[in-house]
């Protein structure tokens, strides 16, 4: 099923869920409340049918724009297609009724929006925001549980122009670079991955590196917003990509600051450097949204490199593995390994027994593999001449 056509389903899916507990919650209540007989239960069902019809119709055609992604949004779009659905569906009731269209009838549906119409009102946002939020949720996560994708970002032919803040400019081999990025894509594309390109962004030097624009937990991805102002352009065009992949979205906003390079989730943990591109309000705002995914945020101090990631990752069993020299502070993590090479404490987990590591880090390779782990490696030679290293070219979806 093509990306689309599973958010038209899962949209479809929500909002039936939203009109059944809608129409069967009001039917019930109202029912109760005039006198629950089978007369009058007949009576209000056929009254609020329409309403109900038209409610999963709304829900189903906004739902895919990603509306029920965010709390507040959703809330907002349910108040409109309750008052909409609830107005438009008393019409019909009383027009298939037989009866005409006057200006008393006009009046009547007004009145009733705050009369009978209100039970059917509150219950279609109550059951918007919950029932229609959790399957929609659910969906996502499922989506995403279901699929290996990697998302990646061609080179910019500006790439040697981009930003560096602890090495110093060397000169880019343009047709190199080109080279060693469709090696990584199709390493990745060997292991099972199937590669989702982000547009080209010529005007951007640094937007191959796409870790950085996008955090994944679970099937939600937090767009970030780059602590250089020069990055902060590259995240509309993968915000984009993560929307038609059917992932939620979360953001990071203004005055916080976050480099995905800067996430290291090991479990349930996101281990987050506090460094020269990611702020403390950026870390509240990601620990604000973790928690509400079950996951905790530990903020690790980064001084000596670029992200977090750019000196510890971790392989499959949660040893973190990384340079000392790039180290802040050791002791952050309960079991640490040290390798022989920077670049060797940059890894990318492909699956529970297999890493993707530099080829510049031969010793380390070695290492890992001597724990038991397959070892994949690729050339980046031209991307560390700018900071960068393996988990900067992808984002995994998983």
């Amino acid at each position: 099923m093509t990306p689309l056509g599973r958010r038209l389903l899962d949209s479809a899916l929500a909002a039936l869920a939203v009109a059944l507990v809608t129409h069967v919650v009001t039917v019930v209540l109202f029912a109760a409340i005039n006198g629950a007989t089978v007369e009058v239960l007949a009576q209000v069902n056929g009254v609020f049918g329409f309403s109900s019809l038209l409610l999963f119709i709304f829900v189903a055609v906004i739902g895919t724009a990603g509306v029920l992604d965010n709390r507040w949004i959703s809330l907002a779009v349910a108040v409109l297609a309750a008052f909409v659905s609830s107005w438009l569906g008393a019409l019909l009731a009383i027009v298939s009724a037989g009866n005409p269209i006057s200006g008393e009838l006009i009046d009547y549906l007004w009145i009733s929006v705050f009369g009978f119409n209100l039970l059917f009102q509150v219950v279609a946002v109550l059951a918007v925001v919950t029932v229609g939020r959790r399957v929609w949720m659910a969906r996502q996560e499922a989506a995403a549980a279901s699929r290996r994708l990697a998302i990646v970002r061609m080179p910019s032919s500006r790439l040697a122009e981009g930003e560096l803040t602890h090495q110093e400019r060397v000169p880019v081999d343009m047709d190199l670079a080109d080279a060693q990025w469709e090696a990584y894509v199709e390493a990745l594309r060997a292991e099972g991955f199937t590669i989702v390109d982000v547009p080209p962004a010529d005007e951007l030097p640094d937007s191959v590196f796409i870790e950085d624009a996008l955090v994944m937990i679970g099937g939600t991805a937090v767009v970030t917003r780059p602590g250089a102002d020069s990055r902060r352009p590259e995240v509309e065009a993968a915000e984009q990509t993560a929307r038609e992949l059917g992932l939620r979205i979360e953001r990071i906003v203004e005055p916080g600051t976050l480099d995905g390079g800067d996430v290291l989730a090991i479990g349930d943990v996101l281990y987050v450097g506090r460094g020269g591109r990611t702020n403390a309000e950026g870390i509240r705002q990601l620990r604000a949204i973790a928690r509400r995914h079950g996951r905790d945020v530990v903020a690790v101090p980064v001084t000596k490199a670029l992200h977090l990631k750019s000196a510890v990752t971790a392989l499959p069993d949660g040893t973190v593995v990384g340079h000392p020299s790039l180290i802040d502070d050791v002791s952050m993590w309960r079991t640490f390994m040290p390798m022989p090479e920077a670049e060797g404490g940059h890894v990318v987990v492909l699956s529970d027994d297999a890493v993707l590591m530099a080829a510049s880090a031969p010793q380390s390779a070695e290492l890992i593999r001597s724990l038991g782990y397959r070892v994949v490696t690729v050339d980046i030679t031209e991307f560390e001449k700018l900071e960068g290293c393996v988990t900067c070219l992808s984002v995994l979806v998983r």
